[in-house]
């Protein structure tokens, strides 16, 4: 059998790093997408005694201005997963802010899941990414969340539809195209810190309130992948549950745990 060959986009970002070696671990084969020639070197490290094998590809999101560039990079690849682990910069303008975390990522959101063979699209996206206060956070937390992305408001409106798009491709592949197989996921990381791993997160519906470490989101990124029963938006912020059983409860748990509960699906299943 062939390995699995996954496409990471944003393979350079501090997240993406952490995720890379535990994927090329599982021995499948990661294609990294970087934004320039200076960032090879430090991606390439990454695969360092792994079984699975580690390549590059130099693409600057912000030249992704249609569907049909977006499919170029897919068909290069021709990746059985699909990560989506970019975003534009916090010092970064407007413009950049929307042609990378809206339009770059609703392309390749659009090749991806139009890709038959392409079984998974997971986004790396914010906890915070959201129009209603769910039923589990509190007001505090509610207004919290709410100042936070008013202080980056752009990138909160980019983010927004580019997760919502991708929420209803994946849903209408599964239900109208009846693709049961097809795993479409949102985690969804709180305030981040740089700290070691620690292995425990609160993972699902979940409280905002704790910080959570990138390399805890890399694992659960992961975890999330090698399954074939977990989809949806998975919010994941620092907690007591390990990260093991957090992820097994949110595949096995009938009804599924999804925080997209509270949110208008009438709008967001919306033909796009």
């Amino acid at each position: 059998m062939a390995p699995t060959k996954v496409l990471l986009i944003g393979g350079h970002g501090r997240t993406a790093q952490l995720l890379t070696p535990l994927l090329l671990a599982r021995s499948w084969n990661v294609t990294s997408l970087i934004r320039t020639e200076t960032q090879r070197d430090a991606v390439l490290q990454l695969g360092k005694d792994q079984p699975g094998r580690i390549g590059v590809l130099v693409k600057d999101l912000e030249e992704i201005k249609t569907e049909n560039d977006a499919k170029v990079i897919i068909e290069s690849v021709q990746p059985d997963y699909v990560v989506w682990a970019a975003g534009a910069s916090a010092k970064s303008g407007p413009d950049t802010i929307y042609a990378v975390d809206r339009d770059a990522a609703k392309f390749l959101f659009r090749a991806s899941v139009s890709t038959t063979s392409i079984s998974k699209v997971i986004s790396i996206s914010h906890l915070g990414s959201r129009k209603a206060r769910p039923s589990w956070w509190s007001e505090e937390e509610w207004k919290y969340i709410q100042y936070a992305n008013s202080l980056h408001y752009d990138t909160y409106l980019a983010k927004g539809e580019a997760d919502e798009l991708l929420t209803a491709l994946a849903r209408r592949r599964v239900v109208e195209e009846g693709d049961k197989a097809f795993q479409g996921i949102l985690l969804r990381p709180g305030r981040l810190s740089d700290g070691p791993f620690e292995g425990k997160v609160g993972l699902g519906q979940c409280s905002p309130g704790r910080p959570v470490t990138r390399a805890d989101v890399a694992a659960a990124a992961d975890r999330l992948l090698a399954r074939e029963d977990t989809s949806g938006w998975v919010d994941i912020a620092g907690g007591d549950e390990t990260i093991d059983h957090a992820v097994e409860r949110i595949g096995t748990s009938q009804p599924r745990v999804d925080a997209i509960e509270g949110e208008d699906l009438e709008r967001i299943y919306a033909p796009k």
